[in-house]
């Protein structure tokens, strides 16, 4: 695997190198050295998508059905507003409060009912073609509701051509005068060419000749309408278009030189075209022609990707075309082989995505020509979304649609999450473009890889309403898809050309536009007189540096393809540890609390078996339970018994005594009765003992019982006992308590009485205090200065200051208030 990764990588970069060393010998910078790009190419590199609405005019059927409620208004040629119907889901919701009744969107370019199929071809397909001619590839879908024209808008009708025919015009138009008729270069895979051998070249005409011959001769009308309209020329240099429903020809479907650029008159081109659909998420060929005489199975093709990544739908046949009503013909055929069905909302309701794609060979005006570069113009006629509950659509029918509405939900997705990308704030999310076969084939254009336009069609009618407010949400949100459309010096890989065994022959530069044809001919010409002019020593020594660059080249990728593989294996390790740290940290969580949960769980049962247990006991108990005066009667009974018992067996001794004296030698004096009585005794003596013996077994069998009973009485009294000496263990303890809070709220109370009677004297003192303050203030003026010296004076005054009463007042003071410190100290050490 990873040597077919590595020759697959080598293949790309020498297809790279081959194409950067052919603009090196045409004298043009490489696109390694020179990045910049000409204002005119940036601005055409960021673009919205171009989105395109039609709104297409009422049937008389229709405004018969009174359809027309002014559900759409046009209010200038970028915007239009949907007002909802009364019987809508979007005027119920917004009665409930739930949404607006009234909705406004706008577009590239609003076409009323009025729009002719001219009028719309030049207001919408104008850029894509003239890109498409000048080696851009371009898209074009239509979507919208079912009955909405959108087959219409692209195929038009015999006498009223759509946007596909006047392109073929336009493209023939453009190539006219260097038209490539041969047959021998042939689209291949997605971007490459196939030269035929004159044996396929014939199984090409063969093929095409068989296709022609399967159509009537019915297109012969449409063939003279495109002869007449190609006839005639306008003298205008704008994109004016005739209006083809008339039966006068007085303006041209367009003039011949609208899209032409300034090409050398050496280039040639060739024109193919393919015709496929998407039916049931199954890709079907429309031209390949099915035998009437036997039921025969459409071919199922794969969507396949060649080594650029880009998708190509395998065994598809591409058709070479020479003209316009060829092109027409060969469509109608396809039509034929269409998938279509009656629904209720439309008699000819196309079941399946059809695309039309047109593409366009540049080669050089040789002798043996070569291929300059490869384009594609695609046309997808979407079908269109529908509710089953309207169509009434079942079995086949329900089953399209599922496929249909499922297609174009994934394509919403895509589009959706290409809007959502472009926000640099938001996370990059992934596009779901492999969900969908459609999306699949889609992808390049919505990558850079060429531009896309998308087509709305819309009815008017008051019942589909909600169906079209769906598609308008559709066709905002995709309106703000900005395209980035890669320069053609950038990620474009070169048209390859092989032979006719799929081989490649030789790489051609795609970078080379068509106007520089000519120089880049004459240069590489030059060149390669260059190189036969060498002599042998120089191509030799040229033939080694090459190898030595390619051998350095391949080491340095050798040696970046083990430092990427260690940096992934060190960075794969590092993420398998933190893996494993983070289950095993989950692990360990869950072991704890499931080991919490248990041991909850366990003794929450042992507590249900302990109170079982018990309530058993107590019925056990209940049911068994004998009260104490029958069990003293039957105790006294079986001692009734028992004495009677020792009676009987006193009277039996005696009995025996008797009978051994009479065995003595007189025995032979007794007479039968004596024996007759003997033997009754014995008689009632057995029965007697038998009744005794099963009275005794009954006595003793309830004495076990009660016995039991009792055994079980004491055993509950027991734990009553143990259960009453706890519970009066808690309620002396709980009286001691008490007993302690009485004490201490007694103690408080006494704390607090002595507080209060040093309050009371603190307050006394306070009072005695400010009385001497008084007394002290009064006396002192009366006091008269004795005349002698200062220092005299000094000593009185100390002297009767320490004889007045006042010290005493204030060590009393100090006592009291010292000795209610130690009392609040001692009462909050107490606490």
């Amino acid at each position: 695997m990873d040597d077919e990764g590595k020759s697959y990588v080598s293949a790309e970069v020498s297809d790279m190198l081959e194409s950067v060393s052919f603009l090196n010998i045409a004298g043009k910078p490489s696109p390694m050295e020179s990045t910049v790009l000409p204002n005119t190419e940036e601005e055409e590199a960021y673009q919205p998508l171009k989105v395109f609405l039609r709104v297409r005019p009422f049937s008389v059927a229709e405004i018969e059905n009174r359809e027309s409620q002014g559900c759409v208004t046009i209010e200038d040629p970028q915007t239009v507003i949907l007002n909802a119907p009364k019987e809508s889901s979007a005027m119920k919701n917004s009665e409930r409060g739930i949404g607006h009744s009234v909705h406004k969107f706008t577009f590239s370019q609003v076409f009323g009912p009025e729009t002719t199929q001219s009028e719309f071809f030049e207001g919408s397909m104008k850029e894509i073609v003239r890109a498409y001619v000048n080696g851009v590839n371009g898209l074009v879908f239509t979507y919208g509701v079912t009955n909405a024209g959108k087959t219409f808008t692209i195929q038009g009708t015999s006498k009223d051509f759509g946007i596909l025919p006047r392109s073929l015009e336009v493209i023939f138009n453009h190539i006219r005068g260097r038209h490539y008729l041969k047959m021998n270069f042939k689209p291949y895979l997605s971007n490459s060419v196939k030269k035929l051998e004159d044996a396929q070249v014939k199984q090409e005409e063969a093929i095409k000749t068989a296709i022609l011959a399967s159509l009537k001769e019915e297109t012969e009308s449409i063939s003279n309408t495109i002869t007449n309209m190609y006839d005639v020329e306008s003298p205008s240099s704008n994109c004016t278009s005739q209006s083809l429903p008339s039966d006068s020809l007085e303006n041209n479907f367009l003039p011949l030189d609208v899209y032409r650029t300034e090409i050398h008159q050496r280039t040639q081109a060739s024109v193919w075209i393919s015709f496929c659909e998407i039916y049931n998420e199954y890709v079907y060929d429309l031209l390949n022609v099915l035998s009437t005489s036997k039921t025969q199975k459409r071919r199922v093709l794969r969507i396949c990707e060649d080594q650029g990544g880009n998708s190509y739908i395998k065994d598809l046949k591409w058709i070479n075309i020479q003209s316009t009503e060829e092109a027409c013909k060969i469509l109608k055929i396809g039509n034929k082989n269409r998938s279509f069905a009656c629904t209720r909302m439309n008699e000819q309701s196309s079941r399946s995505h059809s695309i039309f794609s047109i593409r366009l060979l540049k080669l050089t005006d040789e002798h043996q020509p070569r291929v300059l570069g490869v384009s594609e113009l695609s046309f997808c006629d979407l079908a269109g979304s529908e509710r089953c509950n309207k169509t009434q659509a079942f079995g086949d029918r329900l089953k399209e649609a599922g496929n249909i509405n499922n297609s174009l939900h994934i394509l919403g997705k895509c589009i959706a999450a290409l809007k959502q990308n472009q926000n640099p704030k938001m996370k990059p999310s992934y596009i779901p473009f492999r969900e969908s076969k459609l999306t699949r084939l889609f992808q390049p254009f919505f990558c850079g890889k060429g531009k896309a336009c998308m087509i709305v069609n819309i009815n008017q009618h008051a019942s589909t309403y909600d169906e079209t407010l769906h598609v308008m949400k559709f066709s905002a949100v995709a309106k703000q898809v900005i395209q980035t459309i890669l320069p053609k010096s950038f990620g474009y890989f070169p048209p390859k050309l092989v032979g006719g065994d799929g081989k490649p022959v030789i790489h051609f530069d795609a970078n080379t536009s068509v106007d520089d044809f000519p120089d880049s001919t004459e240069t590489a010409a030059e060149e390669e007189v260059d190189i036969t002019i060498l002599s042998h020593e120089d191509l030799l020594k040229t033939t080694e540096n090459l190898k030595e660059k390619l051998v350095a080249e391949r080491q340095s990728k050798l040696l970046l393809e083990v430092k990427i593989r260690r940096e992934m294996a060190e960075a794969m390790f590092r993420q398998l540890l933190e893996t494993e740290e983070a289950w095993s940290n989950r692990l360990e969580d869950m072991k704890d609390s499931y080991e919490e949960k248990l041991e909850s769980k366990f003794e929450m049962y042992r507590e249900a078996i302990k109170r079982h247990a018990y309530a058993c006991a107590m019925e056990q108990i209940e049911d068994h339970y004998v009260p104490i005066e029958e069990f003293l009667a039957e105790q006294e009974k079986v001692e009734d018994r028992e004495n009677k018992i020792l009676q009987l067996e006193r009277q039996l001794d005696e009995q025996s005594g008797r009978l051994l004296a009479l065995g003595s030698p007189n025995s032979d004096i007794l007479t039968t009765e004596n024996n007759m009585e003997l033997g009754l005794m014995n008689k009632t003596m057995k029965r007697a003992n038998e009744g005794l013996q099963k009275q005794c077994k009954e006595k003793e069998e309830l004495i076990k019982s009660l016995k039991f009973k009792i055994q079980k009485l004491n055993e509950t009294l027991l734990e009553a006992n143990e259960g009453y000496r706890k519970m009066a263990e808690e309620n002396s303890q709980l009286k001691h308590t008490i007993i302690l809070k009485d004490q201490e709220m007694n103690s408080l109370q006494n704390w607090a009485k002595r507080v209060l009677e040093l309050e009371e004297t603190v307050s006394s003192l306070q009072k005695e205090l400010d009385e001497r303050k008084k007394h002290f203030s009064i006396e002192e003026p009366k006091q008269q200065k004795p005349r002698r010296g200062l220092l005299a004076n000094l000593k009185s005054t100390v002297a009767g200051t320490t004889s007045t009463p006042l010290g005493k007042g204030w060590g009393k003071y100090e006592d009291a208030s010292f000795s209610r410190k130690q009392v609040l100290l001692a009462h909050k050490a107490k606490e």
